[in-house]
């Protein structure tokens, strides 16, 4: 795996290259290159960098810092390098800064990360040019409940929650989609996370009748109630949320308990040419690695066809599909994603993978 050093070499060696020959797309990589959020500076810094190298493309490296206040000299040192357009940024607080800049100089950003729903409004409001590649706020309740409505409405539901912010939220949007179909869970609770064991709530759980289960919570209690649940003899199903994407410990997970997650895009066909060049290099394609990758290839497409076309580049990237390891990447009139990208998948052991069958 390719540590935050190598990372440094890396950028110097692609920026030497850039300087012999500024060749097709200029395009900005922002992320952090130390500090506490270095290691996932890191993993953008990787992904796009590959991409770019790839396509013969030129890289110029920003820092990010995510402190208030720090976007528009992030802004000022894209402009003065000339990108065309730029990938990554971690975080709202640069984003929010450096935008009107980037507007002003006609360069598009591509966020791998940044989720506010609000940052997007006034986005859109002051005609800044934020793309989103990660999911907005919302998306993975969305997708939840698209599940529930279609496997389970027939079913006792359960909603239960740790009592954390994410996961009462969650749980909430969940009963209230519920609700206005005309359903109402058997029984929903706030449970109390971090336990050995969950017997008395399994329990609960069968004599309440709810054969199907939501879980606001956190991978290790999934975990704790699927174990008790089989030692009951308690037929529960259980469906997690993006929180699922954890390590599998101190408890190893069940297999066949379910979660609406961002998929692991290494594992997917689509994914696996793009993951096996970089295990080749040396590079492990975990976390922002695929993702960042995807948003340089998006990035240099779409200013090669701008460029072909005589249009705007944000022109471009609005309703084009382009192909990734991410899998088919188009963005809408209000620059989200087109599609979802949660999905549901089901642990076997090693990976979440695509349900083999349909939910009975």
């Amino acid at each position: 795996m390719m540590n935050l050093r190598g990372i440094a070499a890396f950028l110097t060696l692609l920026g030497t290259a850039a300087q012999g020959h500024a060749a097709g797309v200029t395009i900005g990589v922002v992320a952090p290159q130390g500090g506490p959020l270095g290691l996932l500076g890191a993993q953008i810094a990787a992904g796009a960098g590959f991409e770019i190298q790839q396509s013969g493309n030129t890289l110029v490296a920003v820092n990010e810092t995510c402190e208030d206040n720090s976007g528009a000299a992030v802004a000022d040192a894209l402009v003065s390098a000339k990108v065309q357009i730029a990938v990554g940024f971690l975080c709202s607080e640069t984003l929010e800064g450096a935008l009107p800049k980037l507007k002003d100089a006609n360069i598009p950003a591509i966020t791998v990360s940044a989720r506010s729903r609000i940052l997007m409004e006034d986005a859109l409001k002051n005609g800044w040019p934020l793309f989103r590649l990660a999911p907005a706020d919302g998306t993975e309740a969305a997708k939840i409940i698209e599940v529930i409505l279609k496997d389970w409405a027939a079913d006792p539901i359960a909603l239960i929650e740790d009592g954390t912010i994410h996961g009462r939220e969650l749980t909430e949007a969940v009963r209230n989609a519920l609700e206005q179909n005309g359903l109402k869970p058997v029984f929903t609770d706030t449970y109390r996370p971090g336990q050995e064991q969950q017997i008395a709530l399994v329990r609960r759980l069968k004599r309440a009748g709810a054969t199907r289960v939501f879980v606001g919570g956190d991978r290790n209690d999934v975990a704790v109630m699927a174990r008790d649940a089989k030692a009951e003899n308690i037929p529960l199903s259980i469906l997690g949320g993006d929180a699922m994407r954890a390590a599998d410990q101190p408890l190893p997970l069940a297999p066949g308990v379910r979660a609406v997650a961002l998929p692991e895009y290494a594992l997917l066909p689509e994914g696996a040419p793009a993951a096996g060049a970089l295990h080749a290099k040396g590079t492990e394609p975990e976390g922002y690695v695929l993702p960042s990758l995807a948003a340089a290839l998006i990035a240099g497409q779409a200013a090669e066809a701008a460029a072909a076309a005589g249009k705007p580049l944000r022109e471009t990237l609005v309703g084009t599909t382009f192909h990734t390891p991410i899998g088919a990447v188009a963005f809408t009139g209000a620059h989200e994603l087109s599609q979802n990208p949660y999905r549901l998948l089901e642990w076997r052991g090693n990976g979440f993978f695509p349900p083999a069958a349909p939910t009975q």
